[in-house]
């Protein structure tokens, strides 16, 4: 769908516990659009990174 720069496609993987060929939506540079989970985990990592960096630095982040 060039008009709103996205696509659809076949994708092999387990979602939601069931493995199998899911149709999933793709953006205009070909890279699945995250499921909500998806997006939940890259938040929970970015956070985990950001609180370990502060700690290198020696702030808490527990404290701020």
């Amino acid at each position: 769908m060039p008009g709103i720069e996205l696509g659809l496609g076949l994708w092999q993987e387990s979602f939601e516990g069931i493995e199998r060929l899911w149709l999933r939506w793709y953006n205009s540079g070909g890279n699945w659009i995250p499921t909500p989970l998806e997006l939940l985990e890259q938040e929970k990592m970015r956070s985990d990174e950001l609180a370990a960096k502060l700690r290198e630095l020696g702030i808490n982040p527990d404290n701020l």
